[in-house]
């Protein structure tokens, strides 16, 4: 069961605009149309109209072959023409469901909380409108393969929805009939990714897909009761991940990459969601610190002075959307509540409600941190 950490200063919350903002976009989803995966069909995949299919973003056609086929990979640089309208789709569901959810809890009104239930149920229940719950043809490469496990990462937007369930649980809306079968979704989809060859390769990954894959097993092994593999995670996040870091807190293969700034505060910001989701009075992520020096404290030391003033980056610029961070993302909140640094609570605070940049709201895993705390 996923629990709410009773040691954090909360922040005052929501000031009137962000509420503002929060009521307007639930208002807009109660008649906008419902997403489902059904909705695209990517051409190329061989799964069935209730698969998830994307391309791998920065691949694109050799421009010296015929066809285009084999891709060709161009690190950093997005290929707009690639297929990725179910990862569009399934955002939009997040994020609908989130701040309809949202809405719920500030205001108590039934009608958030039952278009939110809906938008649940018929993308992950009903049997005509479903997401089957795998991801075996994520980033495939036309010409190269129909899926890798790196896809995995698509999904970091799912680990909002089981804060959204609980969220609901006050309706009469999420009856125990719609809870249990969002819970068993989300089990058998822990279970694909644990177990599958494509899952497999993404949890053994020695970057930020690593991070991102135990982020989410540990908010979905939390939310299905799974202590097993919440105590794999917990483990994974202290003998691996961590190995990852230099022991002056920063991430050499996230540096190495062509968006080096970006890649570093991904990194961080999913790193400190699994401390947020995993610590126990018995086990306090927040405070582990390994034999060589490295926790998530020496991490957040090394990025503080760039999100706090950008220019001081010492490391070359972002091939592209540099000007786009830092965006708000969630361990400014959980990470300046925890660790008592009011500094990263008011940059979060002063950054815009909401990004324009389309790679800044795609790597938000978390759209409303509060609902998390």
């Amino acid at each position: 069961m996923i629990t709410y950490p009773k040691s954090y200063s909360i922040p005052p919350g929501l000031d009137d605009s962000s509420k503002y903002r929060i009521l307007q976009k639930a208002e807009f989803a109660l008649t906008a149309p419902i997403p489902h995966i059904t909705d695209a069909v990517c051409p190329r995949s061989p799964g069935t109209i209730h698969d998830y299919c994307s391309n791998g973003d920065y691949w694109w056609p050799d421009p010296d072959s015929a066809d285009g086929l084999p891709y060709i990979r161009r690190d950093g640089e997005s290929n707009p023409g690639n297929f990725n309208k179910h990862r569009m789709i399934l955002r939009r569901m997040r994020t609908c469901a989130v701040n309809l959810a949202y809405a719920y809890v500030m205001t108590r009104e039934e009608r958030f909380a039952q278009r939110s239930v809906l938008i649940l149920k018929e993308f992950f229940l009903d049997e005509a409108t479903n997401m089957n719950p795998n991801l075996s043809y994520a980033q495939a490469i036309p010409g190269i393969c129909t899926g890798r496990g790196i896809g995995i990462i698509d999904t970091i937007h799912l680990a909002d929805i089981p804060f959204v369930i609980q969220a609901l649980c006050g309706s009469p809306a999420m009856t125990d009939f719609i809870y249990q079968g969002l819970k068993k979704w989300f089990s058998r989809y822990l279970g694909w990714m644990l177990t599958d060859e494509n899952g497999i390769e993404e949890m053994n990954t020695d970057n930020n897909h690593s991070v991102c894959f135990f982020m989410q097993a540990a908010v979905f092994s939390l939310f299905t009761d799974n202590e097993v593999i919440a105590g794999f995670c917990r483990e994974h996040f202290k003998n691996v991940l961590l190995k990852q870091m230099n022991t002056d807190g920063s991430f050499p293969r996230e540096l190495a990459r062509t968006k080096p700034y970006n890649y570093s505060i991904f990194i961080v910001d999913n790193l400190v969601t699994i401390c947020h989701v995993l610590s126990t009075p018995e086990d306090v992520l927040w405070n582990y610190e390994d034999s060589e020096g490295r926790s998530i404290r020496k991490a957040i030391d090394f990025l503080f002075p760039y999100v706090i003033d950008k220019s001081r980056w010492p490391y070359s610029q972002d091939i592209a959307h540099f000007d786009a961070f830092p965006a708000r993302a969630s361990f400014l909140l959980f990470a300046g509540c925890r660790m008592g640094i009011p500094e990263l609570i008011r940059l979060y605070e002063s950054l815009p409600f909401e990004s324009e940049d389309e790679e800044a709201r795609r790597n938000a895993a978390i759209r409303q941190p509060l609902l998390w705390m």
